[in-house]
């Protein structure tokens, strides 16, 4: 029988040289596909946003939606490590609501950890967030709520100075009590080293394969997301086609009066 991952099986496969498996889910009947298969970690990302909702981008997600989905997957129960994002403007403003905020994901979402996004300029925020006991996992690298600052979502750490400009911010995720770090749209080598340099797990996304582990959106790699295809995703599937023809056989059969039959009904 599976066990229920903790913080410390992840340590131990980072130890071990055993990779994380991680992906994004954010409704009950996802979760238990994927919690049966056996998955180490599940993301409640604020990218719910885009591949759920409809929006252009992670910015306009409330604490409101994070607590909704992430309480859809604790319905579940899954032996999955569950983490949530801290959604836009939940922990940039002051560490009250960010240690508010956190709080409410693990006691209202039923959340075993959060995620927000930065280095050295929200170390302070994950202290404060892990001296609650909180667990924290960061997100370095291409940060999706600073798409705008960063010009659209670009790779980071290209160049020599933005290279050590990540690597100590993944030094100061780890320095203030990150229990592990996602690495988003990096040059495999600078992941490679980040991966060498810590002793806290890296969870890559566009990042290479040296990480400790790799996380996806589920969308993305079940092909239901036609608003963009990041060259980083592999599809595994291409559900798009047959959800569509299973929708246009069912219009097809109430048009024609073939569905429902007679025993679709009651007596």
């Amino acid at each position: 029988m599976q066990k229920q991952k903790t913080i410390l099986d992840f340590q131990r496969m980072k130890a071990e040289g055993e990779k994380i498996a991680v992906l994004t889910s954010y409704d009950f009947p996802m979760t238990g596909i994927m919690d049966a298969c056996g998955i180490d970690m599940i993301l409640v990302g604020d990218s719910v946003g885009v591949v759920v909702a409809g929006y252009d981008n992670t910015l306009p997600v409330t604490m409101e939606d994070m607590i909704y989905h992430t309480r859809a997957v604790m319905r579940v129960r899954p032996k999955a490590f569950v983490v949530a994002d801290l959604p836009f403007l939940s922990y940039q403003t002051d560490l009250k609501s960010a240690r508010l905020n956190a709080g409410l994901l693990v006691k209202d979402g039923g959340a075993a950890a959060v995620k927000l996004e930065g280095g050295v300029n929200v170390a302070e925020t994950i202290s404060a967030i892990t001296d609650m006991d909180v667990p924290v996992m960061g997100h370095i690298g291409l940060t999706p709520q600073s798409l705008h600052r960063m010009g659209g979502f670009k790779v980071q750490g290209k160049g020599e100075e933005q290279a050590e400009k990540l690597m100590a911010d993944a030094l100061a995720v780890e320095r203030a009590g990150a229990f592990a770090v996602v690495l988003e749209g990096i040059p495999m080598s600078l992941a490679q080293k980040i991966t060498a340099e810590l002793t806290i797990p890296t969870i890559g996304i566009g990042a290479g394969p040296h990480c400790d582990g790799q996380v996806l959106v589920i969308h993305d790699i079940l092909g239901l997301c036609s608003k963009y295809s990041p060259k980083f995703v592999k599809r595994y599937a291409e559900l798009a086609p047959l959800i569509g023809e299973a929708c246009s056989n069912y219009i097809a059969e109430v048009k024609g009066g073939t569905f429902p039959e007679e025993r679709h009904g009651f007596k």
